[in-house]
């Protein structure tokens, strides 16, 4: 079996088309032409803003002219994550296979995250069967990376009074609240020497983690490859002087980091010291890890001395400040059972130019206070290890609304179709409906999707029996709005 086998057809038709067509993070170029495209050849109605946002309208069907505007929203970009490190995301497709009941990708991300979302707003755009009143189709651009489609939405380019927010992860479950986010970003400058002659010198290498959101996921407890690149070269550190040549770790702000090495250096004689450290580390790691982490993988090798290496001092300060960095929940809700309320994630390590060292993070929040509490920790943190820090502009949360009109309307369409109330929930990831809130105050909102695992990971696979149901509530819910009218 194939996705061109799978139900609902129309929907697996499209998000196959979209899986063919590249679409990282503000390189979204190719997918805005598909998407053109597709309004051509459909003869929809279809503009764009400045900053590469597209919306394609539909006038309702005949009879239902009076009824509230529903614009259903999702974004363009997905997470280019892949086992395949020769893989690229800029040029080729997705290969999609069909596993039981789940869908996920040869070794890399599905791009679910939005695929989906925008494959079912595109095909009830074109489903002459549907009853709906006008509707409008959103797609952003770079919500991954920088939210930036969100915030420089165009003025005039929506007309609507409900959003359909078509970028959640669980079946039976609708959200009417997220939490609001900020970038942390903090750059050490370091002098650049040459690399001992008398040390000996190892790659330590992880790979393999399962990462995962850095929203959705980083309740589970899942192993951040910086966080543990840190704990070993600290623990070194205490007992050898280190000469540190290399470091690289995670890619995306919102992905738990699941890979990272560094090259570093010892003192010859004692290499075997090292190897023996090593050993204990794996064991100690695997045993903590055990049920957690079931693939993730450690490689000691040793390689040919580097020309250049960090100076002692930065090395030192680097070094502790990962090792000592918050990673993880901070704080639980004490409104809404099981949601995290505070987070961070060390998301990135990478060497920038000659002298640089760029360490990304990234803080959520239900509460905005305790959004920028936890920010200006690491602020300090790394204050106090001589790096330059700076904040992302952040993005609002999302303040639950339960007398929502779209909320009741979602529930019971899901509820008439498959005889389960679905659960109202807030997620602790970050949606983009905050910030279309601040520009369109009049949106009435829920976000909701088929059930993603392991999104922004090559695990990232979907639930196809969810798919049907999500397609059946999206075309539901707009057939109850147009009675509205």
């Amino acid at each position: 079996m194939t996705i061109k086998d799978l139900q609902p057809a129309n929907v697996f038709a499209i998000f196959d088309e979209i899986n063919h067509v590249p679409r990282p993070s503000k390189k979204e170029e190719k997918i805005r032409k598909y998407l053109l495209d597709f309004a051509a050849k459909h003869n929809i109605d279809v503009k764009t803003d400045a900053v590469g946002n597209v919306v394609m309208s539909r006038p309702a069907t005949p009879g239902y002219e009076k009824a509230p505007v529903v614009a259903m929203q999702a974004h363009m970009d997905m997470v280019c994550e892949s086992n395949d490190k020769n893989f690229d995301f800029n040029t080729q497709p997705i290969t999609t296979v069909v596993d039981g009941d789940w869908l996920r990708a040869e070794g890399t991300t599905l791009g679910a995250d939005n695929g989906i979302g925008m494959a079912a707003a595109l095909a009830a755009l074109t489903d002459d069967s549907l009853v709906h009143g006008p509707i409008e189709a959103l797609f952003t651009v770079d919500e991954e990376t920088g939210l930036t489609g969100a915030n420089n939405l165009g003025e005039g380019m929506l007309n609507a009074t409900m959003l359909l927010n078509l970028d959640s992860e669980d079946d039976a479950e609708i959200f009417v609240g997220c939490a609001g986010g900020v970038d942390t970003t903090c750059t050490f400058t370091y002098k650049r020497s040459f690399a001992p002659t008398d040390f000996h010198y190892f790659k330590f290498d992880i790979s393999n983690g399962l990462g995962g959101h850095s929203g959705g996921d980083i309740h589970l407890g899942r192993a951040n490859a910086n966080k543990l690149l840190a704990r070993f070269l600290y623990g070194l550190s205490t007992e050898h002087e280190i000469s540190l040549c290399e470091i690289d770790g995670g890619n995306l702000r919102n992905a738990i980091p699941r890979a990272a090495h560094a090259v570093f250096g010892v003192c010859s004689a004692h290499k075997e010291q090292i190897r023996v450290a090593f050993n204990k580390f794996v064991a100690d790691v695997e045993a903590e890890y055990t049920g957690i982490e079931p693939t993730i993988k450690f490689q000691l090798d040793s390689v040919d001395k580097p020309e250049y290496a960090v100076d002692h001092d930065t090395t030192k300060a680097l070094v502790e400040a990962l090792y000592s960095a918050p990673h993880g929940v901070i704080s639980m809700s004490r409104d809404i059972e099981g949601l995290v309320e505070t987070s961070t994630n060390l998301a990135s390590v990478k060497m920038v130019g000659e002298d640089g060292i760029l360490v990304t993070t990234s803080q959520r929040s239900s509460v905005e206070s305790r959004k920028w509490d936890i920010a200006r920790q690491v602020e300090a943190l790394f204050r106090l290890a001589g790096a330059e820090v700076t904040h992302g502009d952040g993005y609002p949360g999302w303040q639950p609304n339960m007398d929502s009109k779209i909320m009741h309307i979602a529930s019971d369409a899901y509820e008439e179709l498959y005889g389960i109330k679905p659960a109202i929930k807030a997620i602790h990831a970050g949606l983009e409906c905050g910030l279309f809130r601040a520009k369109y105050p009049q949106l009435d909102m829920v976000s909701f999707g088929p059930t993603l695992q392991g999104v922004h990971s090559p695990s990232e696979r979907m639930y196809i029996p969810a798919v049907e149901r999500f397609w059946g509530q999206l075309t539901r819910i707009l057939e109850k709005v147009a009675k509205l009218g």
